[in-house]
């Protein structure tokens, strides 16, 4: 089975940076397989609509323009508030009666949290059925926005979060010492993935043995909001935070971010080391990435007992897909 073929799961998905949308900016987008438009209003209230103006079908991301707290159209100057309502026809005597009483243009419910602005999508419209996590790493002063990456991937948003409890891959793609252990407890719409592995032992001057006679345990702990959204803190000498979004631009291709905050008060020794594992975490989605695009889906993949929770994990995911997904069951080799 090939990524595309796969529905996009319901959720929380980033569409933009907030400190990316100033207020009366317009942008196009696309995601979940539409054109889109994103607007701040006047008040400065993000809105997500789809594209297209229902009287002739001008693109409102190319051209329109923020009146107040709805989006004008370019092309005849009708305007949309944030609930799809269309709120004024500049020439017309009468509304028509069409589009007075609902809305006539599908909107997304956003809420801006964790410096990203987030859209609820559900392929039958209905309401978000749980809540974006909210982030102090993010959130609070005392911490920096020090990296953000970007990647646009061929592939659809099970395998990424699937790569995460595939310990086997860790071995063999990112050149790991050994097999790590992970952990996997399930809650509703969070997924806590706990990882042991060995990494090199760093003294208390910052140095890094390079012997390969000194090892400490590492723990990484990564939760899951949903199939959209990803955090992770990572703790040693020094302290670094990441939050992941993934976000469906189409059935089978998908728009990875990665933001990393680290605390303000560190020395520049841990922001050093801080920076290196950033880099090499990046480094590694690289090697990922060729793999994603050039695979197939496997719905019923016969697995070892050492392949790490994948099975475990595909239940959870189960529950995005609106009305679920009939694989066969999982073969797991003795």
């Amino acid at each position: 089975m090939k990524s595309s073929e796969l529905p996009i799961p319901y959720g929380w998905y980033a569409v933009e940076y907030i400190d990316e949308l100033a207020v009366g900016e317009v942008k196009p987008l696309h995601f979940f397989g539409k054109d889109l438009v994103i607007f701040r209003t006047e008040s400065g209230k993000a809105v997500l609509l789809d594209a297209y103006c229902p009287h002739l079908g001008a693109h409102l991301g190319h051209g329109g323009e923020v009146h107040g707290e709805s989006i004008a159209c370019p092309f005849h100057g009708w305007e949309f508030d944030g609930e799809g309502m269309c709120t004024k026809v500049p020439y017309a005597k009468n509304m028509p009666a069409k589009i007075q009483d609902s809305p006539c243009i599908e909107g997304y419910p956003i809420v801006e949290a964790n410096r990203v602005i987030w859209a609820w999508y559900h392929p039958r419209n209905i309401a978000p059925l749980f809540d974006v996590d909210i982030l102090p790493e993010v959130n609070e002063p005392g911490w920096t926005d020090c990296h953000r990456f970007e990647w646009e991937i061929n592939t659809c948003l099970q395998e990424t979060g699937e790569n995460g409890v595939d310990i086997a891959h860790f071995v063999y793609v990112h050149s790991s010492i050994e097999m790590p252990e992970a952990h996997v407890e399930l809650s509703g719409h969070h997924r806590i993935t706990t990882m042991h592995s060995r990494t090199p032992a760093i003294d208390e001057n910052g140095v890094l043995d390079q012997t390969g006679e000194n090892w400490e345990k590492s723990r990484l702990v990564t939760t899951s909001c949903g199939p959209g959204m990803t955090y992770q803190s990572f703790e040693r000498m020094f302290t670094s935070f990441m939050l992941g979004t993934i976000t469906p631009i189409e059935k089978g291709k998908v728009l990875m971010r990665w933001t990393f905050a680290q605390p303000e008060d560190q020395s520049d020794i841990q922001k050093m080391y801080s920076d290196g594992m950033i880099a090499e975490i990046a480094r590694q989605v690289g090697q990922d990435i060729p793999i994603w695009e050039h695979k197939i889906y496997q719905p019923n993949p016969i697995l070892c007992d050492g392949d790490g929770p994948i099975a475990k994990y595909r239940k959870w995911f189960n529950q995005f897909y609106d009305g679920g997904m009939d694989d066969a069951p999982i073969r797991l080799v003795q």
